[in-house]
């Protein structure tokens, strides 16, 4: 898939959106992607999945990993292209963990897999229950890299969509001086 096609679909199917958003990294911003508006529908989600992988397939992973929520579907769909064993991370005391008797073999080379990055945030915590569990981080993928190359990942960050997307602290941010209303829609935290 181009990106082209990524960007028109979530257009489409309303996963685009434009207004005055509080992300999950904190940051404000003009433009925010819900990516479950595309994940909703199996069959797109594992052609997106499919692609995603065709970004590694010249690699040997083992496990394909993603954070909860936003990205159990996609992560699934990779490790299904990619035949391998999907696990996923959910906070715990304010850390990402592996949880559900979800475990890494010493050494296990694991593929990062998140439905949007911005800052990176997420993937991080990932990659450090990853590397805490033995396991180690080979590769990170996503279907929307909206981080203009601003974030330090462990490894090159592959995704079906890179935009240029503006993002402000809140204390510079140019909505909240118009008095636009911020709307929280992300998964961290509600």
């Amino acid at each position: 898939m181009k990106q082209a096609d990524i960007l028109e679909l979530m257009t489409e199917l309303g996963a685009l959106h434009r207004g005055h958003f509080l992300l999950s990294s904190g940051l404000h911003s003009d433009t925010y992607f819900q990516c479950a508006r595309l994940l909703q529908f199996p069959d797109l989600a594992r052609e997106l999945g499919a692609a995603i992988a065709e970004f590694f397939r010249d690699e040997t992973y083992d496990v394909v990993v993603s954070p909860a929520l936003g990205g159990i579907l996609i992560g699934h769909e990779v490790a299904r292209a990619l035949g391998r064993r999907f696990l996923f991370t959910e906070r715990k005391d304010g850390e990402m963990q592996l949880r559900r008797g979800f475990y890494l073999e010493k050494g296990e080379k694991a593929l990062v897999v998140e439905d949007v990055v911005t800052r990176g945030t997420s993937v991080r915590e990932v990659c450090r229950a990853v590397e805490a569990a033995g396991g180690v981080v080979a590769g990170v993928g996503a279907i929307v890299d909206r981080t203009s190359d601003q974030t330090d990942l462990p490894g090159p960050l592959q995704a079906l969509a890179r935009v240029t997307v503006e993002n402000w602290e809140p204390a510079n941010c140019p909505l909240c001086r118009e008095g636009i209303p911020v709307v929280k829609p992300g998964s961290r935290g509600n």
